[in-house]
């Protein structure tokens, strides 16, 4: 199983997601590698790969991403390697990706991708908490607002909506998902109990 989450900038989803990891030990989160410089308080391998753009070329040259797109004129993608070591580990990748990302994972794994695309509570609240980080300039935040519009069209796409208003909320409804979606059959080894040599009921 594969655990994706996808949002627009503002939907809190960065906030959401390491509160997710901290609920559920099981899950392992996807270090994406980008080309964008790291933020103040930004550790490399932690947050993010940084690499320059002839690395990512490299890297995109020798086919070592899954998944990889340009977001807000950076690029980000998802490393084969490291998303097959955490499946040989046994462990639950969880992918914090762009729609473009998404929607290339989900094509690419199928059923065995549990997707939730994380919704603002509102336009005004998106809006309020972009202006509220303080890093970017005017024309960059008026670029991001627009991507946010994009990025929603593409929600009919995922299994699961949760909007983030209350973190403690949507974070109940993304445990809840990862336990029903646990639970399913095609996810199982096989029938806990088996039962040989019955071709028709008992009688009565």
């Amino acid at each position: 199983m594969l655990v994706l989450i996808s949002g627009p900038s503002g939907a809190g989803k960065s906030t959401f997601v390491q509160a997710l990891l901290a609920a559920e030990p099981n899950l392992s989160f996807s270090v994406s590698t980008t080309t964008r410089p790291p933020r103040a308080g930004e550790t490399d391998g932690v947050q993010y790969h940084f690499v320059d753009d002839a690395d990512f070329d490299r890297l995109t040259a020798a086919d070592a991403f899954v998944e990889w797109a340009r977001v807000h004129d950076r690029r980000y993608g998802t490393r084969r390697d490291h998303l097959q070591a955490m499946l040989d580990r046994g462990q639950t990748p969880l992918l914090d990706l762009d729609v473009q990302g998404g929607l290339r994972v989900i094509e690419l794994f199928g059923p065995r991708v549990v997707s939730v695309f994380i919704f603002p509570p509102s336009w005004a609240v998106l809006e309020r908490r972009l202006r509220a980080r303080g890093t970017e300039e005017e024309t960059v935040l008026a670029r991001r607002l627009a991507n946010a519009r994009w990025e929603i069209g593409f929600a009919d796409h995922y299994d699961y909506w949760i909007v983030n208003d209350d973190l403690a909320a949507a974070l109940a409804c993304a445990r809840a998902v990862l336990t029903a979606e646990r639970c399913r059959r095609v996810r199982q080894a096989g029938p806990p109990l088996r039962v040989e040599g019955l071709a028709s009921p008992p009688n009565p």
